[in-house]
C-alpha cells in the first residue's frame, strides 16, 4: 500500500511521527510536505495530496494541520476526494466502511501522537463495505458532478 501524506506547519511534528510509523510497517510513503515548521498554506498541500490520491498514484492519503479542519475542507474541494477528519478510532473505521473515505485528516493540536497512530492504523486496516453505502457514495459523486462543470 502506498500512502500520500502532507501537512502544514501546524501538523509537521505529527506528520514526522506518522511517516516513521508507516515506514516501520513497511508501507510506502510519498511526502508532499511541508518539510519544516515554517508557516505555509494548507490548501496547497491538500491539493497535492488530493490529486495524487484521486489519480491513483497512491492508495490513500493522510493530511494534518493544527485542527485537521482547514486541510480537510480544502482536500474535499478536489473532485473524487472524500477526506474525513477523525479524532477517534470508531470514526476512522466507520468512514472507511461506510463513506469509502480516501483521505484521513488529523489535527496535531487535537489528538496526541499515540491516539493518532491508532487512528491511522484503524483507517488503513478498514475497508469499504459497499452494498447500501455505494448508492450514497454515488449520490456524493452526483453532487460533485453537478457543481464541477
Amino acid at each position: 500500500m502506498k500512502i500520500a501524506i502532507g501537512c502544514d506547519h501546524g501538523g509537521f511534528q505529527l506528520k514526522q511521527e506518522i511517516i516513521k510509523h508507516l515506514e516501520n510497517k513497511n508501507l510506502e510513503v510519498k511526502d508532499f510536505g511541508t518539510y519544516s515548521e515554517e508557516s505555509c498554506d494548507y490548501p496547497d498541500i491538500a491539493l497535492a495530496v488530493g490529486e495524487n490520491v484521486v489519480n491513483k498514484e497512491c492508495d490513500l492519503g493522510i493530511l494534518i494541520c493544527g485542527t485537521g479542519i482547514g486541510i480537510s475542507i480544502a482536500a474535499n474541494k478536489v473532485p473524487g476526494v472524500r477526506a474525513a477528519l477523525c479524532s477517534d478510532t470508531f470514526s476512522a473505521h466507520a468512514t472507511r466502511q461506510h463513506n469509502n473515505a480516501n483521505i484521513l485528516a488529523l489535527g496535531q493540536r487535537v489528538v496526541g501522537p499515540g491516539l493518532a497512530l491508532d487512528i491511522v492504523d484503524t483507517f488503513l486496516d478498514a475497508h469499504f463495505e459497499g452494498d447500501r453505502h455505494l448508492k450514497r457514495i454515488n449520490k456524493i459523486s452526483e453532487i460533485e458532478n453537478k457543481y464541477n462543470k
